[in-house]
């Protein structure tokens, strides 16, 4: 399978994050994206949603249309909104195996694990396991 539009993705958010020479600039840019976020419905808030480990409340929801993943999410916290519309940003549209097979190395290049706190960057480790059990779930 190939997965070339994952890392195409990638490659676009690192660009675009490239700019910024800062932790604070990174953080700023993260709750922009955050501020900018679709928001899931009150009705899909739902217990099942919710993302564990994470420290504020963060809901994950996905569903399969036409074999690719539609990824909702939505967080009480600009800044956990902004790290979960990353992930979408990257896996929203993709086959499900995507997100097993192409994992979010940007992250890590941009150093973006690096400047968060450790509760957030488990919170992000959390939100990722969550959206790989669920895209497993979804084959």
């Amino acid at each position: 399978m190939d997965f070339s539009s994952c890392l195409e993705k990638q490659f676009r958010l690192k660009k675009n994050f490239d700019s910024l020479s800062s932790k604070e600039e990174r953080y700023n840019k993260i709750i922009q994206l955050g501020q900018s976020a679709p928001r899931m419905s009150k009705e899909d808030q739902k217990e099942e949603y919710r993302v564990p480990g994470c420290q504020s409340l963060l809901y994950l929801k996905v569903t399969l249309i036409n074999g690719l993943l539609s990824i909702q999410t939505t967080s009480d916290a600009l800044i956990s909104a902004g790290l979960a519309r990353l992930l979408v940003e990257v896996y929203d549209g993709q086959p499900p195996l995507a997100v097993i097979h192409c994992p979010p190395l940007f992250l890590k290049e941009l150093g973006i694990l690096e400047a968060l706190s450790p509760s957030r960057a488990n919170g992000l480790k959390s939100l990722y396991q969550k959206l790989q059990k669920e895209s497993l779930r979804l084959l």
